[in-house]
């Protein structure tokens, strides 16, 4: 098993070098010992139980996007923004490839499907952010919504995955209050759509987070505009510190998107973990 894993090369400060990405299909490949691309794989289905042989617990389209440590890297890989998007957009509506059954067979913890998107297993969760990488973060925030209505309910099915820890609950809890830490190792927070018209967090050095998503709604999931501290501005991310020193975010929300927010190369928020931490301080 340990000779057909995908090997990845370990990040360089001039970004991600993953030696098991295959340029024709565009998806992270695995590789046989002799270092040959294993031509049979199927990344939908292939690796035996959970897909061990080259992942786990969740197939290649799910892995595709687990490189959040360089979304800026692994955009350039796919063929840019436009490419990017589109191959994003696919992962949400890409068919299974088998019945139900036959999935879950293999890979039994790829439940709440949406495609070939699991929301109900941890490597997808910073997933749906994405977009916001890519220049188009309305979709981000109509997908969170989707994603929140449709896999996390007030039944038995409540939770609709392993908790493992409290993740699943601690996407619901960041993504319902309309942010998330995507980037690990760079300490920001991306914004999405918040359910609550308010939300208050008290730090312990006395400070406070407060966001007000003016109109919020079901059908009212889209940012229209954003200020921070009084500051208008297109960014759609703040740093832990901002947080720290005392944070106000007003966003007013509508049920059209606002698509020239988050455009600008200066409102994306940091895709690389090479990044220096200190400059968010």
């Amino acid at each position: 098993m340990a000779s057909t894993r995908p090997p990845v090369d370990g990040r360089a400060c001039g970004g991600w070098q993953p030696s098991g990405w295959k340029s024709i299909s565009r998806f992270v490949w695995p590789k046989a010992a002799d270092g040959k691309w294993i031509e049979s794989f199927d990344p939908k289905f292939s690796g035996g139980m959970g897909g061990r042989a080259y992942t786990t617990e969740n197939n290649a389209y799910t892995y595709n996007w687990d490189v959040q440590h360089d979304l800026a890297g692994l955009t350039e890989l796919m063929g840019g923004k436009d490419a990017a998007e589109a191959k994003l957009d696919n992962l949400f509506r890409e068919d299974l490839g088998r019945s139900k059954y036959a999935l879950f067979s293999v890979f039994p913890d790829s439940t709440a499907m949406v495609g070939q998107f699991s929301m109900g297993n941890e490597p997808s969760f910073a997933t749906p952010y994405i977009y916001n990488h890519l220049g188009a973060p309305w979709k981000t925030q109509k997908r969170i919504r989707q994603l929140l209505e449709y896999a996390f309910t007030d039944t038995l099915h409540g939770i609709p995955g392993d908790e493992d820890g409290g993740g699943m609950s601690a996407f619901v809890v960041f993504s319902m209050m309309g942010f998330y830490p995507v980037v690990p190792g760079v300490p920001v927070y991306e914004l999405g759509s918040p359910v609550f018209d308010k939300v208050t967090l008290e730090m312990t050095n006395g400070n406070r987070l407060q966001l007000n998503a003016n109109g919020t709604s079901r059908d009212h999931k889209y940012i229209r505009s954003v200020k921070l501290n009084g500051k208008p501005g297109n960014a759609l991310w703040f740093s832990h510190s901002d947080v720290l020193n005392g944070l106000n975010i007003d966003l007013e929300m509508s049920d059209t998107p606002d698509k020239t927010l988050g455009q600008a190369p200066a409102d994306l928020p940091p895709s690389r973990i090479t990044l220096d931490p200190r400059q968010f301080q």
